[in-house]
């Protein structure tokens, strides 16, 4: 008897041939009840789950974290306290394209991280940039819309893209940082990534701080020219996949140190720059980096679909001594990400395993919808409260992250802190940080960006918002462009 496995459907039922349809005769019509052809078509149409809409295109794998440092003083959650371990998943994205768009089109990077703690998942959910083009998640799917296609041809189209960010002038501290040289990243290997929000931590004594996470490449940051991106997208359009599947397989494990920035509660309400608006950086000088551990992906996934696509981060999954902040962004992406799982993965998109905690417990009375897997014990209530000793909620553990509010609903921008404005960490981004020859880029970058504008008065506000920003620019766009 041979060894090799017998094919069988889906139910474990052998099969006859996985190369021949059931017909009447050689040369007949093929038979609706050939269940294990019906079976197979079936699945072969349903292999496909709906892409997700920004940050479609990406690629990820499994490491390991390691606190290396005592932050003990500023949060209570195990994962950080010093020797703690945990095993760690990172998916990297692009922003704008589709599944199938090509990994080096000028674009942000998602830096995806989820932490697999023994307290629960802790997901921290950003870009290789530590600001956004919004403030406020009002703006952000007319902000994505306008990065997509238009709805006449289907082809994306930069009087669109500028239009909006020209009218959205929060928005050019990142659109600085995307038509600089972090838009065009060497590797997925080769760049920061950032929380982005800020996010608070809570120590064992219950004190509270804002901070804001920073994830330091140990390759270095680097990246490619313009002219390289455009050939290595006609060349392989999967150029950061293969890059990162191959390094890993090969025994070159790209590696990350972990970084926050800590702001004492109170300075917040006094700060310069509104601390939750995810517009602005905290300068180093006012909040120094402070090492909390490093990270090392050292294993791939063993099935992409299974264990990358289906993966759903949530920026609302935190761990006893991390959580959120007043951040307008952040508020509403804790809504955003699991909703747009549930409607892509499905409801019970948690219980698949690279979702599920790997180091935790689950216990829930929330149960049965699409695909349910998990179960409880058949005598275990389905509703709380009950009479039979089932687990209750746990006050000293449970304790989230709160902050102090009052005054009436509104619909209104951030207050203003003393130096708030649109313009100026972009204009210190493009003087302090960008040297000569990566201000000449730019210009070249933003030079070809007007070339595509078509309508008068964007092509007028283009020029108005750098200008905002610094005039050099606009004097170097109009050299780079003749006029």
């Amino acid at each position: 008897m041979s060894d090799t496995p017998i094919l069988t459907t889906q139910t474990g039922t052998p099969v006859a041939s996985n190369e021949h349809s059931l017909t009447t005769g050689p040369d007949g019509v093929t038979a609706l009840h050939d269940r294990y052809l019906v079976e197979k078509l079936a699945s072969f149409n349903r292999e496909r789950v709906p892409e997700r809409n920004p940050h479609a295109k990406g690629g990820g794998a499994f490491g390991t974290f390691r606190a290396t440092e005592d932050v003990s003083a500023y949060t209570r959650a195990k994962v950080f306290q010093p020797g703690a371990e945990a095993e760690v998943l990172l998916r990297f994205s692009s922003v704008a394209g589709e599944q199938g768009s090509p990994d080096t089109w000028r674009d942000v990077r998602g830096f995806s991280l989820r932490f697999y703690t023994e307290e629960g998942n802790l997901d921290v959910v950003g870009n290789n940039t530590p600001v956004f083009f919004l403030r406020d998640a009002m703006k952000f799917p007319d902000f994505i819309h306008s990065q997509k296609r238009l709805g006449a041809s289907g082809l994306r189209n930069g009087d669109m893209q500028w239009d909006f960010w020209t009218l959205s002038p929060e928005s050019a501290h990142q659109v600085t940082y995307l038509m600089g040289d972090r838009g065009l990243s060497k590797s997925w290997r080769h760049l920061n990534g950032y929380g982005s929000h800020t996010y608070q931590w809570i120590n064992e004594a219950g004190e509270r701080f804002w901070i804001q996470y920073h994830f330091v490449s140990k390759q270095g940051v680097e990246h490619m020219s313009a002219a390289d991106a455009e050939r290595i997208a006609g060349e392989d359009a999967d150029y950061y996949r293969r890059d990162l599947f191959e390094a890993i397989r090969g025994g070159d494990f790209p590696g990350w140190d972990v970084y926050v920035q800590v702001m004492p509660y109170d300075d917040a309400k006094t700060y310069r720059f509104n601390p939750f608006d995810m517009t602005k950086v905290w300068p180093f000088e006012d909040y120094p980096r402070i090492k909390v551990g490093e990270f090392t992906l050292n294993r791939n996934p063993q099935n992409f679909f299974a264990e990358i696509e289906q993966a759903a981060f949530s920026p609302g999954n935190q761990v006893p001594g991390t959580g959120i902040s007043p951040d307008k962004m952040l508020m509403a992406r804790v809504f955003a990400y699991p909703d747009a799982q549930r409607h892509r993965v499905g409801a019970n998109y948690n219980q698949l395993p690279v979702n599920q905690p790997h180091a935790a417990p689950v216990f829930t009375h929330m149960h049965e919808g699409p695909m349910q897997y998990e179960f409880n014990p058949a005598d275990t209530p389905v509703y709380s409260p009950n009479s039979f000793g089932t687990p209750v909620g746990d006050p000293e553990r449970g304790v989230e992250a709160t902050w102090e509010s009052d005054g009436e609903l509104v619909r209104s921008a951030y207050t203003l802190h003393s130096e708030d404005d649109d313009f100026g960490q972009a204009r210190t981004l493009y003087n302090d940080v960008f040297d000569d020859a990566a201000r000449d880029r730019f210009h070249e970058t933003l030079a070809g960006q007007y070339r595509g504008l078509t309508i008068d008065v964007i092509q007028e506000r283009f020029f108005w918002y750098w200008g905002q920003v610094d005039e050099k620019i606009v004097a170097g766009v109009r050299a780079k462009l003749g006029a």
